[in-house]
């Protein structure tokens, strides 16, 4: 299991939303991993993805332009998330204090409406519900992927 894998299953509980957190989670953070894309401009994926976590692929396949991902994979989330005033929120997921809460609509300001929607639609949820479970979810799913204080690495995020 790897390091994507094991946060999502730490920070997500089991219920009936479990399965579209994790395809949005996968969607949002790890899409071209999980399609096995490589370009280098993080566009959404028009085809449904994988409904769950797939392992990373091997260095060969990896997308070496970046994350992944909807918004450019973590690293481009952190960006979004930064360029709209709200960097110490995610830093705090990142770093080793305590997680800072954010609201879902600030969530929605830092995702946009058409990633939103997108995510939305992979995981065949209503948006505004999605948002709810991601702005409660998403601040320890990404204390889980950085748990050294930074962004994992490729190799990390496989293990």
């Amino acid at each position: 299991m790897g390091l994507f894998d094991t946060a999502v299953n730490d920070a997500v509980p089991q219920n009936n939303f479990t399965k579209p957190l994790i395809i949005a989670a996968g969607a949002l953070l790890l899409a071209k991993w999980l399609k096995g894309g490589s370009s280098d401009e993080a566009q959404p994926d028009t085809q449904a993805s994988s409904p769950a976590p797939a392992p990373a692929p091997s260095a060969q396949q990896a997308d070496t332009s970046g994350d992944g991902g909807l918004l450019g994979g973590l690293g481009g989330l952190l960006e979004k998330f930064q360029q709209s005033g709200h960097g110490d929120v995610i830093n705090s997921w990142i770093g080793g204090g305590q997680n800072q809460p954010i609201q879902p609509g600030q969530l929605g300001q830092v995702l946009g409406q058409d990633t939103l929607n997108n995510l939305a639609q992979k995981a065949g949820v209503n948006p505004n519900d999605l948002l709810g479970q991601l702005a409660q979810h998403l601040p320890e799913i990404i204390n889980k992927l950085t748990p050294n204080g930074r962004l994992p690495t490729r190799e990390e995020l496989g293990q």
